[in-house]
Formats: structure tokens, C-alpha cells, sequence
């Protein structure tokens, strides 16, 4: 049972309700996730917002379902793993890689490197070295698509958090956590 009140949409204020529409209108349903961080519009309006912008970056739908799902592991969220598998997939992403990315890991040089670094920033807080910037770097990755993970794993830490500490209930098909 969730922690918090999961918001309605159809009793919510103008101002929730018109943010989750929008919701309503990519998913075809308002997820229980979208629905707790309704309870304050402003965590709502910089969620969505968030997912909007990084939706449209330069890693690409597929690269930010894989370090989703990464993250979600890490930090033990079934939420955000299920949610994300999900996703994954529907943007093209096959069972295998999103397993291995769930894992930390992938065939690709690039994809594994972001991955790395992605896990390495939420193990570590963020306390990173020279060398892991050079690591990108010396697979392809510009500055521009680096600040851009980065984005990534602090919404995707955001997502996880709401997720874990208010028990959202999974609305997306369940997924194993790895284990510990």
C-alpha cells in the first residue's frame, strides 16, 4: 500500500489535472508513480518536464531505458525496473539487452561505458575521477551526451526514491531484482 495518496486525476486540481492528461495521453493510463508526486505539482511539473527533455536529448530513448534500469537495480526499486523494462522494449530494446543493462552491461563499448559510469555516479555520490570522463570520452561520448547521462541518473535516483520510500504499487509487469 502506497505511503501516500495516489491522486486521481479526475478529482485532482486544475493544475494536476491538466499534467496528468498529458500523462494519461503518452501511456494511455496515469502510472501509480505519476500519481503519488501528484500530491505536489511542482514535483509533478519537474518530473514530467524532465522525462520530456531528456525524451528528446541526444542518448536516445534506447540508452536512457538501459541506464533506467541499471539505476533501478542499484537502488532496489521493482518500480522503476518494471516500468523501465517495460519501456526498454517498447522503444525496440530486446529482452536480452535490457537484462544485460539491468546487470550493468552490454555488449556495445559505448552502451557499457555509460552504464559504468552511471552506476559508478550512484554508488559513489557523484565522487568521480578524471579518468571516468576520459573513459566516455574515449568511446565517442562528447560533452554534450556526458552532462546528458548524468541527467539521467539524477531523475532516474528521483524516480527510485518516490518509488521506494512511499511503496508505489507496481502497475507495469514485474521484473527480478538482481541479487544483492
Amino acid at each position: 500500500m502506497s505511503r501516500v495518496q495516489l491522486v486521481n486525476a479526475n478529482e485532482a486540481t486544475e493544475d494536476r489535472k491538466a499534467i496528468l492528461n498529458q500523462i494519461h495521453g503518452a501511456f494511455g493510463v496515469v502510472p501509480n508513480m505519476f500519481r503519488a508526486v501528484a500530491n505536489s505539482p511542482a514535483a509533478l511539473k519537474s518530473m514530467w518536464g524532465s522525462f520530456g527533455a531528456l525524451g528528446s536529448g541526444v542518448l536516445g530513448a534506447k540508452l536512457g531505458e538501459k541506464i533506467a534500469v541499471a539505476i533501478a537495480d542499484k537502488n532496489r526499486c521493482e518500480y522503476c525496473l518494471a516500468a523501465h523494462t517495460a519501456l526498454g522494449q517498447n522503444a525496440g530494446v530486446s529482452a536480452d539487452e535490457m537484462a544485460a543493462a539491468q546487470a550493468g552491461q552490454s555488449d556495445d563499448a559505448q552502451t557499457a561505458a555509460a552504464l559504468r559510469f552511471a552506476l559508478k555516479l550512484v554508488a559513489n555520490r557523484a565522487q568521480i575521477a578524471d579518468a571516468d570522463i576520459t573513459e566516455l570520452k574515449a568511446v565517442g561520448f562528447n560533452d554534450e551526451q556526458i552532462v546528458e547521462i548524468m541527467a539521467h541518473v539524477a531523475l532516474n535516483i528521483f524516480t527510485n526514491y518516490v518509488n521506494v520510500a512511499f511503496n508505489v504499487p507496481v502497475d507495469f509487469p514485474k521484473v527480478n531484482l538482481l541479487a544483492a
